[in-house]
């Protein structure tokens, strides 16, 4: 059935206001706001849970705009139902430092959940996101107080659908039978370039339904179709939903709906006055809100402080009936560490032949999971390889909420997103992990946790050569420099099994971005610890190990990762030669980076210019380190398939090289 006058003057104001900041900016995608905006308006105003006075309220429904390109749809949707999102705001709309840049962005704008700029991120992120409620709800919700009860909702495109992500996160979605995320599909059957029966003719009900999705079609513009198909899908509590929505691109525009024109760029003057006069617009100033309209949208403030209230009445409730269940609902809600954290660490005896640092990342885990009781993640099908069972906690699956082992099959982009949409809906403290040469696939999601500032953690062994005969395609090169280079984000490449217990911890104290553990397959020594050489000073990023005994060294040897053994032993060496060598390990660049100058100073004399690092990694990068007259020691070549100590001989990272390079 059509829409109530008040329904459609309502929906009108959403694309006009869409259409004007499109064209004041002469930037934008107009087509997708006029398209979905009928969907939108009745899921805003007739089911999303949401309070536009305290966008973090923490038991909100989610709202995740995956087509972000159409990011005008949240900004008017924002707007019109009163979070701090003004109409110049709008009329700033893609401008320096406005609150509406072009793609939604995390952070920078009231109530956007996620930054969904790359297709198909806000289709992955939105499955993290309901794996939170989904563990928490389990977890804590009685018969008499729901705690966390709320729904997961994303508009996706055919570009979403599109990109490999959602083909991945889909499936696992499915598997784990999540019940409460509700996405509405776009399907106006255009792309940038034309009609998508260009490249995409798959049937897309039949493909989610294979994923073991619920799926209902129906016409986009239809309110009552609109609502019927939410309350629905609601009502599916066994498995993800799907709602296809049949729209036309740039509804309304006489000569650009239903073509690629109306995507990616301004209507023009012309064409918007024909489109508001389509509309039946009562005004011919750009962004024209109606009273009534505003009126109808503003209503949602009270409905959502009143959501609000209740819940805190809950909340109380729950707390008094349940106290130490309660203060452990706000612990994790608020991310508060426990203070027994760092006495939780294992320490690791001093031992020649040590352990692989995965192995001793596996050992940590085990040993803080009970102080980080909502520590929770998995692998992407290699728990065994990566060591990262919670042991005793059970796996995460559909008969089994509770559990704390993820399993998130061989999906590392959609696992990836997952984290990030766990870390940003609170409550958890996710990781994923798989061999670093696979951050191959997990990039877009890191770049944009870096982006997000989202305290995703992510444990990555098989970290160089080391590993062995495998061979070059598994044996990562590049990758310490290329997520080096990535902002905001921190790599820590721990050299034995107390520096890994630290890192773990630096992983949990970083809440302001990503936190990376890069880790080997093969055993590496444990040194022995001192008051002067605490494992403690991973914190630091780089700190002396072990130290010459001039006041002035002559040379300095830095190690990460398995080859701070080489330098270990190299300075041994270089001492029967006559030289006495400092000995670095330099696990993080970016924790050492924050440190003041002084400290940096006391670990990298100025007046000490023979400098050689060591790492079985690309080179790039360590002359910001060693300076003009220091030498690399790594690897610019992709590897073999061989031992691992035939591989470290054959490329020539050494104890010998180590040695003829600080004596030269």
């Amino acid at each position: 059935m059509p829409a109530s006058s008040l329904d459609q003057l309502c929906v009108n104001t959403i694309r006009t206001l869409s259409i004007d900041a499109v064209q004041k900016a002469n930037s934008g995608h107009p087509g997708m706001p006029m398209g979905m905006a009928d969907v939108a308006y009745v899921l805003w105003t007739k089911f999303l849970k949401h309070n536009p006075q305290n966008p973090d309220w923490f038991n909100r429904d989610r709202f995740i705009l995956s087509a972000g390109h159409g990011s005008m749809l949240i900004y008017s949707l924002l707007h019109l139902t009163g979070y701090d999102l003004s109409l110049d705001d709008i009329k700033n709309f893609r401008q320096m430092g406005s609150k509406t840049p072009g793609h939604p962005e995390y952070g920078m704008t009231p109530g956007v959940e996620t930054t969904t700029g790359p297709l198909g991120q806000g289709f992955g992120t939105g499955i993290g996101m309901a794996m939170a409620e989904h563990f928490l709800s389990h977890k804590f919700n009685t018969d008499n107080h729901h705690l966390v009860d709320h729904y997961t909702y994303a508009i996706v495109s055919d570009g979403d659908l599109m990109e490999g992500i959602s083909h991945e996160s889909a499936s696992m979605a499915g598997r784990m039978g999540l019940g409460k995320l509700i996405y509405l599909y776009d399907s106006n059957r255009i792309s940038i370039e034309g009609s998508t029966d260009l490249t995409f003719t798959e049937d897309v009900a039949k493909r989610f339904e294979a994923y073991e999705w619920h799926v209902v079609e129906i016409d986009g513009h239809d309110h009552d179709q609109i609502s019927a198909a939410i309350k629905e899908s609601q009502s599916v509590t066994h498995k993800p939903s799907l709602i296809v929505c049949k729209t036309h691109i740039g509804y309304g525009s006489p000569n650009k709906q239903d073509s690629e024109s109306s995507h990616g760029s301004p209507l023009g003057e012309e064409e918007i006055k024909l489109t508001k006069e389509a509309y039946n617009w009562e005004s011919e100033n750009s962004f024209h809100v109606p009273q009534e309209a505003l009126s109808v949208f503003r209503k949602e403030v009270e409905k959502g402080e009143k959501a609000e209230r209740e819940w805190n009445q809950q909340v109380t409730g729950y707390t008094e009936a349940q106290p130490a269940k309660g203060q452990q609902f706000q612990n994790w809600i608020n991310r508060d560490l426990s203070d027994e954290l760092e006495a939780s660490l294992p320490v690791f005896e001093a031992d020649e032949k040590g352990m692989a640092s995965r192995a001793a990342s596996g050992k940590t885990i085990n040993a803080i999971k009970d102080t980080v009781p909502n520590l929770f993640g998995g692998s992407a099908d290699l728990g065994g390889s990566t060591k990262t069972d919670i042991n005793g906690h059970g796996s995460y699956i559909v008969d089994k909420p509770t559990g704390r082992t993820v399993h998130f099959g061989v999906r590392e982009h959609g696992m990836a997103a997952a984290v990030n949409g766990m870390a940003l809906h609170g409550g958890m403290i996710p990781f994923g992990a798989t061999f670093f040469v696979f951050t191959d696939y997990m990039r877009p999601s890191i770049r944009l946790a870096g982006l997000m500032k989202t305290p995703s953690i992510f444990v990555l062994t098989h970290d160089s050569i080391g590993l062995g005969e495998d061979g070059p395609t598994h044996q990562p090169i590049e990758h310490l420099a290329s997520l080096r280079a990535m902002p905001n984000t921190t790599v820590i490449r721990p050299g034995d099994a107390n520096e890994v217990s630290y890192a773990w911890k630096a992983a949990l104290d970083n809440t302001t971005g990503p936190t990376l553990l890069v880790l080997t397959r093969q055993s590496i020594p444990t040194y022995a610890r001192t008051n002067a050489n605490p494992a403690s000073l991973v914190h630091k990023g780089a700190y002396v190990l072990e130290d010459s005994d001039k006041e002035t060294p002559d040379a300095i040897l830095i190690g990460t990762g398995s080859e701070l053994q080489l330098a270990v032993e190299a300075r041994v060496q270089l001492k029967e030669k006559g030289m006495d060598a400092r000995v670095v390990s330099m696990p993080s660049w970016e924790l050492f980076n924050e440190q003041s100058e002084e400290y940096k100073a006391s670990v990298f004399p100025k007046e000490v210019v023979n400098r050689v690092s060591v790492e079985a990694g690309a080179t790039f990068g360590w002359e910001r380190w060693i300076g003009a007259e220091g030498t690399a020691i790594g690897i610019d070549t992709f590897g073999e398939s061989a031992p691992f100590q035939d591989l470290y001989t054959h490329f020539g990272i050494t104890v010998e090289a180590v040695v003829e390079a600080a004596l030269e």
